[in-house]
C-alpha cells in the first residue's frame, strides 16, 4: 500500500477534504478573516453537541494537544476549591497529575484500570467531603472503558459541585448531552474522532461558568481559561498566535460531521466497531472488557498465549498497518484497535485477513518453539502435539 492504515485512537487518516483545507491561502490572525474563521468553528463545534439552548454555551479553542485543554480547565476552574478526580485509567490518573501541580485541595478515587466506576461510593465521598469540582475521563482510552456521563453527573449536581469531563477521545463518536448530564465543561481534541490534524484542542462549555472564572486568580499564563473567553468575547479572538492552517482543517472536519449527520456519523462509527469486533471474535480472540462497556471508537484486545505484542505489531506495520500496544499494567498483555478516521469498510476487511494471516504465522512460529528437542540420534523431528498449540485462530 502506498500509505499506513492508522487503526488508532489518534492521530488519524484525514480525509482529501482535510488535505486541500490545510493549505489553504495564508490569513493574519489578527485581522476579520481569523474572526469570521474561528467564529465558524464555534458555531459548528455547539452544533456537534447538538446543544438546545445554544445561546447558553461558548466553545474557546487552543493551539495544543487535547492534554491543553484539560490542563486549562484544571488549573482554571477550582480556584481555592476542592476537586475529586475518578481515575479508573491512564487518563483519569493523568487528571489527577495535573491536577495536584495546579490544585492543594486534590481528592482521588481510585479504581483498577479497566473497572467501573462504582456509583455507591462516589456517592458516599461527596456525601462527606466538601467538593466543589468532579472530573471524570469519558473515554479511558487505556481500556476502552466508556463512563458514564448522566449518573456521575447527576451526583455532581446534587453535591452541589461542578462537572467536567475529559471527551478528548470520544467526541465524535459518542454522545454528550452538556445539559442533561450537566456538565459544567467538556474538553475534547481535533485528532481523534472529529478526523482531523493534531495540534489543537477545545473547551466547550456554559457562559455562566465561563464568567465565573475571572474570579479566580490565574495559575497559568498560556492556558488560563479565563483569558480565552475574554478574547473570544471581546475580539473574537485567541490570546495567542494561533496554528492558523490547523483550524482551516478543523473547520472542514466539522463541515464534513455536519454534512454527514451528527447521528448518522456516531452510528457510521458504532458500525465499523462491530465489523471489527465480529471478526476479531471469528479469529478467537478475547476482548479485556465486557462489549457493553466499550466505547466506540477503539476494542481492546487480549493477546493470545505465546505470542509477542512487539511482533503482532511489527508484522502487521509490514502489512502497512499501525495498530497500538497496551500501556502500564496492561503492556504486553493487550493489543488495541481503533476503527476512527478515514478507514473504509473495505480497509477492515483488509486489516481482519492481515491480522489472521499474521496469527497464523505467529501460531506457527510458538509452536516451532515449544517442539521437543530431537534426542540424540533420531532421525526425524516430531511435530508439536496439539495440547502445546496454546493459540486457537479459525481459519
Amino acid at each position: 500500500m502506498d500509505k499506513f492504515l492508522l487503526f488508532t485512537p489518534g492521530p488519524v487518516n484525514v480525509a482529501e477534504t482535510l488535505r486541500l483545507a490545510i493549505s489553504k491561502e495564508d490569513i493574519c490572525h489578527r485581522e476579520p478573516d481569523f474572526d469570521a474563521l474561528l467564529g465558524s468553528i464555534e458555531h459548528k463545534l455547539i452544533s456537534l453537541f447538538q446543544i438546545r439552548n445554544r445561546a447558553r454555551y461558548r466553545a474557546v479553542v487552543i493551539t495544543g494537544s487535547g492534554t491543553a485543554a484539560n490542563e486549562a480547565i484544571l488549573s482554571s476552574v477550582v480556584g481555592k476549591g476542592a476537586i475529586l478526580i475518578l481515575s479508573n485509567g491512564e487518563f483519569g490518573g493523568r487528571l489527577h497529575k495535573i491536577s495536584l501541580i495546579h490544585n492543594k485541595k486534590t481528592h482521588l478515587i481510585n479504581m483498577p484500570w479497566g473497572t467501573p466506576f462504582d456509583l455507591t461510593q462516589i456517592a458516599t465521598y461527596l456525601a462527606t467531603h466538601k467538593i466543589d469540582v468532579v472530573a471524570m475521563a469519558h473515554h479511558e482510552t487505556c481500556s476502552g472503558m466508556l463512563n458514564p456521563l448522566a449518573e456521575i453527573g447527576a451526583l455532581a449536581k446534587a453535591n452541589g459541585a461542578l462537572f467536567v469531563v475529559d471527551g478528548v477521545s470520544s467526541v465524535g463518536a459518542e454522545g454528550i448531552d452538556m445539559e442533561a448530564c450537566n456538565i459544567a465543561f467538556v474538553s475534547s481534541s481535533s485528532s481523534k474522532a472529529i478526523g482531523s490534524y493534531p495540534g489543537l484542542s477545545f473547551v466547550v462549555g456554559r457562559k455562566k461558568h465561563f464568567k465565573r472564572l475571572k474570579r479566580h486568580a490565574a495559575k497559568t499564563t498560556y492556558l488560563n481559561l479565563a483569558t480565552f473567553y475574554a478574547f473570544l468575547k471581546d475580539h473574537s479572538q485567541t490570546p495567542n498566535t494561533p496554528a492558523v492552517p490547523l483550524f482551516f482543517a478543523l473547520e472542514q472536519a466539522l463541515i464534513d460531521i455536519l454534512r454527514e449527520g451528527v447521528t448518522k456519523r456516531f452510528a457510521r462509527i458504532k458500525a465499523r466497531a462491530d465489523l471489527l469486533r465480529d471478526g476479531m471474535r471469528r479469529l478467537n480472540l478475547d476482548f479485556l472488557i465486557e462489549e457493553a462497556d466499550m466505547c466506540s471508537i477503539l476494542t481492546t484486545v487480549r493477546m493470545p498465549p505465546s505470542m509477542s505484542v512487539r511482533d503482532l505489531r511489527d508484522r502487521l506495520r509490514e502489512k502497512s498497518i499501525i495498530i497500538y500496544e497496551g500501556k502500564g499494567c496492561f503492556a504486553g498483555k493487550v493489543f488495541q484497535v481503533g476503527n476512527i478516521g478515514e478507514l473504509s469498510d473495505y480497509d477492515i476487511r483488509f486489516f481482519l485477513a492481515a491480522l489472521k494471516d499474521v496469527l497464523l504465522t505467529l501460531q506457527a512460529d510458538a509452536a516451532d518453539l515449544v517442539a521437543p528437542v530431537r534426542p540424540m540420534g533420531a532421525n526425524l523431528l516430531m511435530p508439536p502435539s496439539s495440547d502445546r498449540m496454546q493459540v486457537k485462530v479459525v481459519v
